[in-house]
């Protein structure tokens, strides 16, 4: 029973992960994490997948390992978040809800360029 309620929550965090790529106030990764805890405890199998995913592998150890986060995906997540926060301000234009999306977008921004730099040869370099 256990097994299968871990593997059930690890899949539904996985998805709304996969959904967070594309809706701007739905965190990717916090699901992606959540999804391999929840398959290192009950499907060795499935663990596994995630972890050598061609999408979600490489953070995944990353962030397993404290190795930081390259350059080219912070600026990929920041022009990402800022774009699907555009779309979403676009669509919404009632003043209480910019103000939530200014700040989401100020805070995660802020969040990923204190987050350690990967170089490309692997060294981390602290933001400046």
């Amino acid at each position: 029973m256990r097994k299968a309620l871990l593997i059930t929550a690890g899949a539904l965090s996985l998805m709304l992960g996969g959904i967070g790529i594309f809706v701007p106030l739905l965190p990717t990764m916090p699901f992606v994490l959540l999804a391999a805890v929840c398959f290192a405890g009950s499907s060795p199998a499935m663990h596994r997948w995630l972890c050598r995913s061609r999408f979600f592998g490489e953070y995944i150890e990353n962030y397993r390992t404290n190795a930081g986060v390259s350059r080219s995906v912070k600026v990929r997540a920041i022009v990402f978040l800022w774009a699907g926060l555009g779309l979403s301000a676009a669509f919404v234009r009632k003043p209480p809800v910019l103000i939530i999306l200014a700040a989401v977008g100020i805070c995660v921004s802020t969040h990923l360029l204190m987050m350690k730099t990967k170089t490309e040869d692997g060294e981390i370099c602290r933001p400046e």
